[in-house]
């Protein structure tokens, strides 16, 4: 935590999905990517890694290699997110787990044992989990690629069908079960 205010630019871009909030420093470092409507939550986060009231956002000129990036993401260049560079705050283990997401290739998934496994925690499931719920940099630190392991969606911060919208937008598909007719 910092007791200095942090001057942070805040772009906001179209989707399918709704607006996207792209918030950077100075340096271009994301430091947190959401959705309009989740705002509130990531004031909220800002708070609990930086200080409270301690991030000063400033609006963005909705130019710059961040959100160039994204753009060309969302227009279907799913790796121009690759090389972006990240920064926030968070536990070691919460930001090893975070560190983690990006090395799943766009265009497959991992289920959360398989995400333990892979930072060397095999019987955490659970806590990356929950570390994965609290990742403040959606999209660029893929999130949503981490599904349920008998290959159904769990729950995503940002909603079920944006997951879904995400997941299919990098050409994967999940076979979920469907529901039989109660009659």
């Amino acid at each position: 935590m910092t007791n200095q205010t942090l001057k942070f630019s805040l772009d906001r871009i179209d989707t399918p999905v709704g607006e996207m909030l792209i918030v950077q420093d100075e340096h271009e470092r994301l430091r947190a990517l959401d959705w309009q409507e989740y705002q509130e939550r990531m004031y909220k986060l800002f708070d609990r890694y930086y200080g409270k009231g301690t991030v000063e956002l400033i609006p963005g000129d909705g130019s710059g290699r961040v959100v160039d990036a994204l753009k060309r993401y969302v227009a279907g260049e799913l790796d121009a997110i690759d090389t972006l560079k990240v920064e926030t705050e968070g536990t070691e283990f919460q930001r090893q787990v975070w560190r983690k997401l990006r090395d799943i290739p766009c265009g497959q998934t991992w289920s959360y044992g398989e995400l333990a496994r892979n930072i060397g925690k095999p019987s955490a499931s659970r806590a990356v989990g929950m570390a994965n719920g609290a990742n403040p940099i959606g999209v660029v630190v893929p999130c949503h690629r981490v599904i349920g392991s008998n290959h159904t969606l769990t729950g995503y911060g940002s909603g079920i069908e944006r997951k879904r919208w995400l997941l299919a937008h990098e050409g994967v598909v999940i076979d979920e079960p469907r529901q039989s007719a109660l009659f």
